[in-house]
């Protein structure tokens, strides 16, 4: 029997346990509140695990008697905290020290869960994605309602224009933040193309400029987020000089970026010294745009083949076999792939163990990929001030998470110029 038959020969029984529709909208909601009263527990639990190690760290703290001066209190009125799980209502416990002189006292200040704070950070990091995404003010709340399954409280159109404008003051400062005794190894640059139409259509063809940067510890951090016309030479100048301006005098040892960026020609201005490396999954894309699609898959490899060779003369060899294939058909594939061969090519001259992150603009691309969206526009419009304030959020959120880059051993050597051939270190004879 079909599974539709079977669900129609049920009959009466079906009006006493609801549709089949219900049943399952009634197990997604048993499901969601297992999870809501087990994030709730969990945190509970948490806050009094918090509470008994720090009266245990204060238990030699007795009075003339013996008897404990830093006891459990009760609890503090209970609040609702906004989380990824919904909203939950904690109780704190409370703490008390009796000492009787005040400046011996101790106070309790839980690092889980400080006295205002009224979101969590999973919450603070979809505000910024969602507006991005196109979501005006006033819908916000019906959007996070439909996201964590109940109303959110205290996040009213009202308190979402607050926090912009707060998130929109730390950006201003962050962007003239003084950079003087910075110095970076690498660069990564891109254009991210998001789906708010920025205040008017003169601006429709606007991005955000992106530059990340990776440090002589090598740690990624982000530099500048500025908004441009298109990627054009004369955007990434005003971004690269400001930088340049606010104390960033050192040029690094190579920068990564699309080919298509007006960037190179800004930068060989303004840090002429630094090398330049095209990204490797932003040319393949080119050049498989060129290709049928029929002979993509067998050309993908091809070009694999290519940037992943071990030294610098087996990729020449896998180029120089591209060309031969391929040349007779795809002339313009080739073509695009061979203007560009001693700059796609560069990384071999660096460390091996930051090839990885060298031969692409991953580090940007997985920041921001969630709201990169070159085609797609929203009827919505945004500011162009808070549209770059929700972009530094998302990456401040996501420099958090952010690893130290593998082979951070040899960022000095590559910072005072030391040979390094095929990703190997040149001792001097």
């Amino acid at each position: 029997m079909s599974k539709s038959k079977a669900l129609e020969s049920v009959g009466p029984v079906e009006g006493i346990i609801g549709t089949t529709e219900e049943r399952l909208g009634g197990a997604r909601s048993v499901l969601d509140q297992i999870v809501h009263d087990g994030a709730r527990k969990m945190l509970q639990a948490a806050l009094e695990k918090e509470v008994d190690a720090f009266l245990a760290s204060h238990a030699s703290k007795v009075d003339d008697q013996g008897r404990r001066q830093v006891v459990r209190n009760g609890y503090l009125p209970a609040r609702e905290l906004t989380t990824g799980a919904g909203p939950l209502a904690i109780s704190q416990p409370r703490v008390r020290d009796k000492s009787p002189e005040k400046a011996h006292r101790v106070e309790f200040s839980s690092s889980i869960l400080p006295p205002y704070l009224r979101r969590s950070k999973a919450i603070n990091e979809l505000i910024p994605f969602l507006y991005l995404k196109g979501i005006s003010t006033g819908d916000f709340s019906e959007a996070l309602t439909s996201i964590m399954g109940q109303p959110i409280e205290g996040l009213s159109p009202n308190t979402i224009v607050r926090l912009k404008e707060v998130w929109t003051q730390e950006f201003m400062e962050w962007s003239k933040r003084d950079l003087s005794g910075k110095q970076y190894v690498y660069f990564w640059v891109d254009g991210i193309h998001v789906n708010v139409r920025l205040e008017d259509e003169a601006n429709q063809k606007q991005c955000i400029l992106v530059l990340m940067g990776a440090t002589e510890e090598g740690q990624k951090e982000l530099i500048a987020v500025m908004d441009g016309y298109r990627e054009s030479e004369s955007s990434w100048s005003e971004l690269l000089t400001d930088v340049r301006n606010r104390g960033l005098k050192q040029s690094p040892q190579l920068a990564v970026g699309d080919g298509a960026l007006g960037f190179w020609a800004a930068i060989r201005k303004i840090y002429p010294t630094t090398r330049e490396q095209r990204c490797w999954v932003h040319k393949t894309g080119n050049i498989l745009n060129k290709m049928p699609k029929s002979v993509q898959p067998r050309a993908k490899d091809a070009i694999h083949d290519i940037w992943m060779a071990e030294t610098r003369e087996d990729a020449t060899k896998a180029f120089d076999t591209f060309l031969e294939k391929y040349q007779a058909k795809y002339e313009e594939a080739c073509k695009c792939l061979s203007k560009d061969r001693d700059v796609l090519l560069a990384f071999y001259d660096f460390p091996a163990e930051h090839w990885k992150h060298l031969r692409t603009t991953n580090p940007i691309e997985s920041t921001f990929s969630t709201i990169r969206l070159r085609h797609r526009r929203t009827k919505g419009s945004g500011t162009r001030r808070t549209s770059l304030a929700m972009m530094f959020k998302l990456a401040q959120a996501a420099a958090k998470r952010w690893r130290r880059l593998d082979g951070h051993e040899h960022f000095p050597a590559v910072l005072t110029g030391q040979l390094f051939v095929n990703g190997i270190k040149q001792v001097a004879a």
